[in-house]
């Protein structure tokens, strides 16, 4: 993966840097010990590593204007970090940037029932959002597989979804207002507790942003009320065709469930060797939850169960407790830590139509052949947001190089049937040179003229989201 080479005059004056950084912040929240930057070198596309030239650890939004009003004088490259679990490389550092990590930043600073909103900073985790208001029977939605430990700032930073998007959207559809600040050290307020802003929709611009606009330090989210209850059922097929086939006669039918989700047999065989949680001998899995009163349950899972049946399935299994339910769910949240018990792996996030799923699941299987790397798929099925995975050996000199191939053929696919490159793990570094696979240059022109107007020294985020020979001469230009 191409990187640009670093700005030697901004590593040549490092110590003048980290001086001035330490007047701005506490002593222990600027690292520059090179050992220690060490665990800021990568985020969790650990394939490629680079320590930064320091890395902060603010407080506040007053010390991360602070830190970037310094950052700005001087020219040095920021990225920004949340908790380091980006797929994409979105926070990977170059070795002339500070990491700015918000991991301090995680108080709930208000919280409105009436109004159904918590105001959080976001270095707080996905889960911990919830943990705060499940007292009261509220919860926060978008729910990552990696919700324990990913922070808001990156949920925001790359528009995440999860299992139960399908039916409460991803980060933009329960994000209200945010507190941003600039590369210049401004601080700006978009959005509000309140269901619209007025004027240019510029919180829809800076969700999914991938830290290349601002650095988001608060986030008003929307929360809501717990339903009364909810139900998974457990569909099994003997092909992943069938499997995918079902999915989008359910969704046909009408049927909105709070979650479908779709696991292969390799990732069936680790999960079940993992987490234990009783899964059926089957070729593919389908995890089907519905959610309210006792008869809406009962209504809903009726009818899936019945569409179910028209594909002849090697098991229907409806959990009968909180206790089964729990264990269905506990397995495909342990599927991606699961899977790296067994090999390396490339974990992709391309979308496509539902109505594409059985044959783009035929032809990833195809190309499994072709490249010759197995592969596991374990996806948000109802919303056609994939998540292949890719194993490899990343000690075999060469099995890298072709696990990206073969990702890229993957992602390439997703787009021609009229899908795009990236669900929820964001373009970072992993998609950054298939941008022009989706977008033509005129595309490719307007976006980064948004980039332009909200950092137009392009110090934010560097080498990533843009193409580096399409962002070169805008590069360039902000660096004279």
């Amino acid at each position: 993966m191409q990187m640009p080479d670093p700005d030697a005059r901004v590593i040549a004056r490092k110590s003048r840097i980290v001086a001035r950084l330490r007047e701005v912040l506490p002593a222990d929240a600027v690292i520059d010990d090179i050992a220690e930057t060490r665990a800021y070198e990568c985020d969790a596309l650990t394939a490629y590593r680079c320590p930064p030239l320091c890395a902060v650890l603010p407080s506040s939004t007053a010390e991360v204007s602070a830190v970037l009003r310094v950052c700005h004088e001087e020219g040095v490259p920021v990225v920004p970090r949340g908790s380091g679990t980006s797929l994409a490389g979105g926070a990977l550092p170059t070795a002339d940037s500070v990491i700015l990590g918000v991991a301090r930043m995680n108080e709930v600073l208000e919280t409105d029932y009436p109004n159904r909103y918590i105001r959080v900073q976001t270095g707080r985790t996905n889960l911990s959002v919830t943990g705060a208001v499940e007292e009261n029977d509220f919860f926060y939605a978008p729910d990552p597989s990696s919700q324990l430990a990913c922070a808001i700032a990156g949920n925001v930073a790359m528009n995440s979804g999860g299992a139960h998007c399908l039916k409460y959207g991803v980060t933009t559809n329960n994000l209200l207002g945010v507190t941003m600040v600039l590369m210049d050290g401004t601080v700006v307020e978009l959005g509000g507790a309140h269901l619209d802003a007025g004027g240019l929709d510029l919180l829809g611009v800076i969700c999914g942003s991938e830290g290349q606009l601002g650095v988001v330090t608060e986030a008003t989210l929307r929360i809501l009320r717990k339903p009364e209850g909810a139900r998974p059922v457990l569909i099994a097929f003997n092909s992943n065709e069938v499997a995918g086939a079902c999915v989008s006669d359910i969704i046909k039918a009408g049927v909105l469930p709070v979650a479908i989700e779709f696991m292969d047999r390799p990732c069936i065989v680790a999960c079940e060797a993992f987490a234990k949680a009783g899964y059926p001998d089957c070729e593919a899995l389908l995890i089907v939850e519905v959610e309210g009163s006792e008869s809406e349950i009962a209504e809903q899972l009726g009818l899936i169960l019945q569409i179910a049946r028209r594909h002849d399935p090697v098991e229907l299994r409806e959990a009968k407790d909180a206790d089964e339910a729990g264990r269905i769910w506990l397995g495909r949240k342990s599927a991606f830590g699961a899977m790296g018990q067994i090999n390396d792996y490339m974990c992709l996030d391309g979308t496509i139509p539902v109505s594409e799923l059985p044959f783009v699941l035929k032809r990833i299987g195809e190309m499994s052949k072709q490249f010759g790397l197995e592969v596991a798929n374990v996806f948000h099925a109802g919303d056609g947001n994939m998540h292949p995975l890719i194993l490899f050996n990343a000690n075999q000199p060469g099995q890298l190089e072709l696990c990206e191939e073969f990702g890229a053929e993957i992602l390439k696919l997703c787009v021609e049937v009229g899908g795009c490159l990236t669900g929820e793990h964001g373009v970072g570094i992993e998609k950054r040179d298939l941008m022009s696979v989706q977008y033509g240059a005129v595309d490719l022109d307007a976006q980064m003229a948004v980039k332009d107007v909200f950092d137009p020294q392009w110090l934010l985020n560097p080498a990533k989201v843009f193409p580096l020979d399409a962002s070169a001469p805008r590069r360039t230009l902000a660096a004279e």
